[in-house]
């Protein structure tokens, strides 16, 4: 079934991957339902704890994701195994950047603003798996025609050529635009040529002396801002729920 599947329905060997992303958006899913409930003191569902420890659910996704890592490499990209262990995997990955933010913050952040982080990244992950799965390959490398894929000089040139717009667009500050234009190559170009934030890498260099470019940046980046932000945390608010005003309980004693 598995091979019939792979061969009609899908580009061959995008089957774990298919797998896997599926099994992460899921388990992210029904954990912030579980956590939803929990918070609000329905259904059967309650918190872990060993004694007086709080066992987060990161502590279990950290073992599936190494074990369905390890297998997945073990198994090759067919066969049942290979499927069982994308599935894994992708279950651990949930657990584990469902509670990214307390692991970034070594705190109990879940329910607060530092805790929006946590859905931030999931959201990325998936969208990052609908483009692997797309066929977009990091770095353009899908772009080259076969003779090209024939020259090791194109492919490393083309590979740092892409690498490097990333970058730029990194040190402007725009990491979510770096991230994406490592698998579509256009969006580091657009990103590596506007105008940089006013606190990154780029601006604190080169703006420094440029007073008109660096009164822009700030401009820009607070009209950005000013337009996104409320969208953006109206979208987090509904995928992963509105935080707590209380301050975050450390994990440390």
């Amino acid at each position: 079934m598995g091979q019939w599947w792979e061969r009609n329905i899908i580009e061959p060997g995008k089957l774990p991957l298919l797998l896997a992303l599926t099994a992460f958006i899921l388990t992210f899913v029904i954990t912030r339902i579980i956590t939803r409930m929990i918070r609000a003191g329905k259904g059967p569902f309650g918190n872990v704890k060993a004694g007086e420890l709080h066992i987060h659910h990161v502590v279990p996704g950290v073992v599936l994701t190494v074990i369905g890592g390890f297998c997945s490499v073990a198994g090759g990209q067919h066969g049942f195994g290979s499927a069982l262990a994308a599935v894994v995997f992708g279950v651990g990955a949930g657990l584990v950047l469902d509670e990214f933010a307390l692991i970034l913050h070594l705190d109990d952040v879940y329910w607060t603003e530092a805790g929006r982080k946590s859905v931030e990244v999931v959201v990325l992950t998936a969208a990052l798996g609908i483009l692997l799965l797309a066929g977009f390959v990091p770095f353009g490398v899908n772009d080259l025609g076969e003779d090209e894929m024939q020259n090791r000089a194109a492919v490393i040139g083309n590979v740092a050529v892409n690498f490097l717009f990333a970058l730029i667009a990194l040190s402007k500050g725009k990491a979510r635009i770096a991230l994406f234009g490592m698998i579509v190559p256009v969006i580091a170009l657009i990103g590596s040529l506007r105008l940089a934030r006013p606190a990154s890498p780029w601006a604190k260099r080169f703006y420094r002396r440029r007073p008109k470019a660096r009164a822009k940046s700030i401009l820009r980046a607070y009209h950005h801002d000013r337009r996104w932000s409320g969208p953006r945390r109206a979208l987090q608010d509904w995928i992963g729920g509105k935080p707590d005003s209380t301050p975050p309980r450390s994990l440390t004693p």
